[in-house]
């Protein structure tokens, strides 16, 4: 069963922008956009990019993050890609606060094995 974990702090999180996490052996990019947190996988599904260094959209009907090497889009909330050169979706993950902690749901079977942190 999927359970929730703690991979970082709001307050180390920049307001209206990503940094990237490892947990559980995945690089995960966490965006906050005004009081919301999202999660979804780092690395750009056209070629290896860190989505988290990306440039935040927040202006749209959905917030995005355009990969920073050539630009592909994605909605922060389910992950689904939207612009080319990019074809295929990254994972998203349900978020929650708990005072400053962020917590992401992994899928089952990602355990709480792998070390957290702030990348």
């Amino acid at each position: 069963m999927a359970e929730f974990q703690v991979v970082a702090r709001l307050s180390d999180l920049p307001a209206d922008g990503g940094t990237c996490v490892l947990v559980s052996g995945r690089r995960i990019a966490l965006f906050r956009v005004g009081e919301a947190v999202y999660a979804i996988d780092d690395t750009c599904t056209h070629e290896d990019a860190s989505l988290a260094e990306g440039t935040l959209y927040t202006d749209e009907d959905e917030p995005q993050v355009e990969c920073p090497k050539h630009g592909a889009m994605f909605e922060l909330a389910t992950g689904q890609v939207l612009t080319l050169p990019a074809v295929k979706s990254v994972a998203a993950y349900e978020t929650r606060l708990e005072g400053d902690d962020i917590l992401i749901k992994l899928p089952a079977g990602a355990g709480a094995s792998g070390g957290t942190g702030v990348g």
